[in-house]
């Protein structure tokens, strides 16, 4: 039996903004046939340790964890989350999430 994945999804807002990241460690946890192009998105969240929980929560228990998010043209769209972590910053906390996208 398939266990249901996590979703973050952002409720309002514009597109996320994907960004190629420098981390050398990240396309280890992205292993298959094919390379698969892996980003680096920045969100405002109320609670980031919270959210890095929830993913952790997932993982332990071998589910996996999409960001969904609504593309340029409205279209709802997911991105699997690969790692997850947060920051503070002067408007609060910032999740940092590295995803495979499509």
């Amino acid at each position: 039996m398939d266990k249901e994945a996590e979703k973050i999804t952002i409720i309002e807002g514009p597109t996320p903004v994907f960004e190629q990241t420098p981390e050398t460690w990240l396309p280890s946890l992205a292993e298959g046939p094919a390379l698969p192009t892996l980003v680096l998105t920045r969100l405002r969240t109320f609670n980031g340790p919270s959210m890095v929980e929830r993913c952790w929560k997932a993982w332990d228990e071998h589910r996996p964890v999409f960001l969904e998010y609504r593309d340029e043209q409205g279209e709802r769209q997911e991105a699997e989350v690969l790692a997850a972590r947060y920051v503070e910053v002067p408007e609060g906390h910032m999740l940092l999430l590295y995803l495979r996208i499509n």
